[in-house]
């Protein structure tokens, strides 16, 4: 296959202009290679290319579960973790142990450095991502980018949850790409999944899911950033409402 293991140890040698167009060659490959497989197919190959060196990043969406529930049909061994910010909803906490409990497993569970969470909060309040798009990357970054990076280390593949009719800012995102911030491939096996299909992947398997979908929450994050929607709105627009949607990422995807 075009990208295997053993190529890490070639690239560590190489100059970052040259491995990154390595890598971008490397990805193009492999979206040729995947365009018309299954989503089953997909995570197939990678998982078992890259066990023990894959993993995904779970926000316990709809999404997500869809992923956990096809994964662990296939190796339930494999890395499934979710970044706890400490301003989760309870049903949020709820679906962890329910999905635990589901399908065996232990979600792996990652929080931020307290050191740094009281450092911010003394220093600009509890709520500060309320008052300026700087304050609330900062506190993204402390809650959620820090702990992604320490969740990522030693993989070489990031498993995502990402579609393309999520948002604006999704729209360009193919199946895979390359994250040069974290030298790792990324992997989006739902990229072209519409929101009726996931909905219904769910439905037909009763895989668990956040309660708060049925009281018009379908993206959810951190509870003082994230409310329900009316019914038509786009499904991001419950998310940080209070900023442009060309600003509606926390910054795990949007780092390049």
């Amino acid at each position: 296959m075009v990208f295997r293991k053993d190529n890490g140890k070639i690239f560590s040698t190489l100059q970052p202009k040259k491995m990154l167009k390595k890598m971008e060659e490397i990805v193009k490959q492999l979206n040729n290679t995947f365009s018309n497989k299954s989503t089953e197919e997909v995570l197939k190959y990678f998982l078992k290319e890259y066990k023990g060196e894959i993993g995904l990043s779970s926000s316990l969406s709809y999404e997500d579960q869809v992923l956990t529930h096809i994964i662990c049909s296939i190796d339930k061994t494999a890395k499934i973790f979710t970044l706890d910010t400490g301003r989760f909803f309870p049903e949020t906490y709820s679906l962890i142990d329910n999905t635990n409990m589901r399908y065996g497993i232990h979600l792996q569970v990652y929080f931020p450095d307290f050191k740094r969470i009281e450092g911010m909060v003394n220093e600009h309040g509890v709520n500060l991502f309320y008052e300026s798009i700087e304050k609330r990357h900062l506190c993204c970054q402390i809650r959620k980018i820090e702990p992604l990076k320490r969740a990522l280390k030693g993989l070489k593949v990031w498993i995502t949850g990402l579609r393309r009719s999520q948002s604006v800012t999704r729209k360009n995102m193919k199946l895979v790409e390359y994250d040069k911030d974290d030298n790792i491939i990324k992997l989006n096996p739902l990229i072209n999944w519409s929101e009726d299909d996931v909905k219904l992947f769910v439905k037909k398997n009763n895989v668990p899911y956040n309660r708060l979908h049925d009281k018009g929450f379908p993206s959810i994050g951190c509870q003082p950033c994230t409310r329900a929607v009316k019914e038509g709105e786009d499904i991001r627009s419950g998310r940080w409402w209070w900023e442009d949607p060309e600003h509606r990422e926390c910054g795990l995807h949007q780092r390049n």
